[in-house]
């Protein structure tokens, strides 16, 4: 079983945890990992995108000049795609980019991306995350010492306003919740910090 330093919010090692080898010494399965990412990120696009064929553009319905004669290429309506103002050749229309992803696939990618964190050693362990307050500067102070200066994601066990609203100000910090963890999230910060409920927690849901 993976062991991972538990500390405080000072920064001081207080003890050490047996992590679930299910859940955080998994197999890491980059394609599983990579098919969930893009599911994630086609979910977030729109799809609202139009533009017009030249059967949609308004106007060119008269032939531009005679058919042969002019030494010119045939046309027909001033709309073809070729001129100015006409249609799209192969106009994008509205469209949905979600695509499914099996659960076992999801299941499997979530394990890897939790698992990559414990193995580059960028999954650090509080104890316990409370505030008194929701002060910007104490959540600062805690990231400072714990050694997470660049992207951080912190994941609590269940909503906690002071945390939640001192960390909302710190560009690259962003709060979540066992129950809204994914693995884009994950992958995407630097540092992977999770309170020791929490790690309880996300190894009932996984293991």
């Amino acid at each position: 079983m993976p062991k991972v330093a538990v500390l405080n919010m000072q920064g001081a090692t207080v003890g050490e945890i047996e992590l679930s080898d299910a859940v955080f010494g998994a197999e890491i399965n980059e394609s599983a990992i990579h098919t969930v990412v893009r599911a994630q990120l086609n979910a977030k696009r729109q799809g609202t995108q139009s533009a017009l064929t030249r059967t949609e553009v308004r106007g060119g319905g008269r032939k531009i000049y005679r058919q042969k004669g002019t030494g010119n290429a045939r046309h027909h309506g001033r709309r073809a795609p070729q001129f100015t103002h006409g249609g799209v050749v192969f106009a994008p229309k509205p469209r949905d980019y979600r695509i499914k992803v099996l659960r076992k696939v999801r299941r499997l990618a979530m394990l890897g991306a939790l698992s990559s964190k414990v193995a580059e050693n960028e999954m650090i362990v509080l104890d316990q995350l409370t505030l008194n307050e929701g002060k910007t500067k104490l959540v600062a102070k805690m990231l400072k010492d714990l050694g997470a200066t660049r992207k951080a994601l912190i994941v609590l066990p269940e909503r906690d306003e002071n945390v939640v609203r001192a960390a909302a100000n710190i560009p690259g910090v962003k709060t979540a919740y066992v129950n809204t963890l994914n693995v884009l999230d994950i992958l995407n910060y630097d540092k992977f910090i999770v309170t020791q409920e929490a790690v309880k927690l996300v190894e009932e849901v996984y293991d």
